[in-house]
């Protein structure tokens, strides 16, 4: 996908050059200097380049920015905007602040390395002013590498970083066209923007968890997280090297059996872990992109999203909006961050339909490679009981009921722990699903009340009234 108005990197760097309004910085470490190199390239840099620096080295690069604990984090590229913002303010700011929009833009990489095989990925953002003399605001983004190549790393950061500065300077009142413009000259297989944030006093209505939404809706990333707070994240932050609960679904809204489900799961990974080992237990409220999709022709609804986000975190959540419609993918996209036990929670309904061929169609080992992938790095169905109607049995993992050709399949799983079935302590509601709830929302029965996840505002219910 490319943006409207779809330019070449030239192209764009060299408007930004021959623009006397805009002039600023560039730091950038870990992966040479591509980003400036482009505005060197293309000619009258002069314009627009005030300076540009690169510390390799750890003690150069601790003398200037501080020192921290990950030299490829947030913090470090906050700590980089900051020491070069002040710099170039301090510095030019009497002689050219009146009709000036300073920028200081700058990344940190980790890029491919002589014998390094491990994950490719950088921080990049702009601090920025929008008009002369006002406050600044920083765009913030992180991006994994896909390219087998160090050189062929490099050269997709700098283009990457040429976007982010064109539509940091020119899109800023689209929303839209500035998240598209961020693979322009790009492609999917190269890069992937996994994490977007705005701040400052002219992105006050900016609603980061939407920015980070359209960056899976576009194709930038196959996941957008969210903290409990609110704030958006990057995946490692929350998951690095933390044993994970995840709960699929569209809580829409968040009920009681949702949170007894949670529940059973985090004492069921409790145990696993061992009592007293004092692990803190990562929980995840997981929305599936084909689910927001599902709720509305043409597109995402955005506010329905943010409702829905705003009742989880509410309830201290943690948010994933994913691509993953299988559950093998989603498997491996945490085990990317962690080594740790990760039970995956699910319905005995949903449970039982894994086992139908059409979910692995795309695999050459069809239905048992789908779940040797599942189960490759310490990951566990947790399965939840079901039932149909008010006072009906209560159907359970043992009562599963899967096609004979797979019962020795779910007997093996079974027997080596693979999934374990959960208790509950609301068996009297299961037979309540969402969509029952939100009907009772809709018609005013009062019951409905009485099902919801407990301690939720009453205001955040009033999308369905």
């Amino acid at each position: 996908m490319v943006s409207p108005g779809y330019a070449t990197t030239k192209d764009k760097v060299l408007r930004i050059n021959l623009d006397d309004s805009m002039y600023g910085t560039f730091a950038e470490i870990g992966a040479g200097q591509e980003t400036v190199n482009n505005f060197f390239y293309v000619g009258a840099s002069a314009g627009t380049v005030a300076k540009s620096i690169s510390a390799y080295d750890m003690t150069m690069s601790d003398a200037i920015y501080g020192k921290t604990k990950r030299y490829v984090s947030r913090e470090r590229l906050v700590h980089m905007l900051d020491h070069e913002y002040e710099l170039l303010t301090q510095r030019l700011e009497q002689k050219r602040g009146a009709d000036t929009r300073f920028f200081s833009y700058a990344n940190t990489v980790r890029a491919r390395g002589y014998k390094d095989n491990g994950e490719c990925h950088g921080w990049m953002g702009i601090r920025l002013q929008m008009s002369p003399g006002h406050a600044s605001n920083d765009i913030l983004l992180h991006v994994r590498l896909l390219d087998p190549t160090n050189r062929r790393q490099q050269e997709a950061l700098g283009v990457l970083g040429v976007n982010l500065i064109y539509g940091a300077l020119f899109f800023d009142g689209d929303l839209d066209r500035f998240v598209c413009s961020l693979m322009d000259n790009l492609t999917a297989q190269r890069v992937e923007v996994d994490m977007l944030k705005f701040v400052g006093p002219d992105f006050a209505s900016v609603d980061n968890r939407i920015c980070s939404l359209m960056l899976v809706e576009k194709g930038l990333t196959p996941t957008a997280m969210f903290s409990a707070n609110g704030s958006v994240v990057q995946p490692a932050e929350c998951f690095y090297r933390k044993p994970i609960v995840v709960l699929r679904g569209g809580f829409q809204p968040p009920s009681r059996v949702h949170m007894d489900m949670l529940k059973q799961s985090r004492m069921r990974m409790n145990a696993q872990l061992g009592n007293g080992s004092g692990e803190e237990v990562v929980e995840v409220m997981e929305i599936t992109m084909n689910n927001l999709l599902r709720e509305r022709e043409g597109g995402v609804d955005y506010n329905d999203f943010v409702a829905r986000a705003d009742m989880l975190q509410a309830l201290g959540k943690n948010v994933l909006v994913s691509k993953f419609a299988q559950f093998h993918r989603l498997s491996a996209f945490f085990s990317r961050y962690t080594d740790k036990p990760i039970g995956v929670l699910v319905g005995l309904p949903l449970f039982e339909r894994l086992f139908e061929a059409h979910w692995y169609e795309e695999l050459e080992g069809g239905i048992l490679e789908g779940f040797g992938r599942l189960f490759k790095n310490q990951v566990r169905l947790h399965v939840y009981p079901t039932a149909r109607e008010p006072g009906g049995d209560i159907r359970r993992l043992e009562s599963a009921s899967v096609p004979v050709a797979m019962q020795s399949l779910l007997d093996y799983m079974r027997t080596n722990e693979m999934v374990e079935a959960l208790d509950s302590e609301v068996e009297e509601l299961l037979h309540f699903k969402p969509r029952d709830i939100r009907k009772m929302i809709l018609a005013g029965d009062d019951r409905w009340q009485e099902l919801v996840a407990p301690n939720l505002p009453g205001n955040l219910y009033q999308k369905f009234q």
